[in-house]
């Protein structure tokens, strides 16, 4: 799993997808975040790399809530 960061354009990345949540209520936004997952996860394709991504995801959680 690479957490390093590797989008080349991350702040037009971020702005793409803060407007693509314009204008939706929070369960269409839940909807798309969930859609966007397993089409990202499909690309990635690769079920050990998906899972340490679920797991570091989980423990952010955490640091958040600390």
């Amino acid at each position: 799993m690479n957490s390093q960061p590797n989008i080349p354009d991350a702040d037009g990345f971020y702005a793409a997808l803060v407007k693509a949540h314009g204008g939706l209520t929070d369960a269409q936004s839940a909807e798309l975040n969930a859609g966007l997952v397993f089409l990202l996860a499909n690309q990635c394709g690769d079920q050990s790399t998906l899972l340490a991504c679920i797991d570091a995801a989980r423990a952010c959680l955490g640091e958040l809530q600390s």
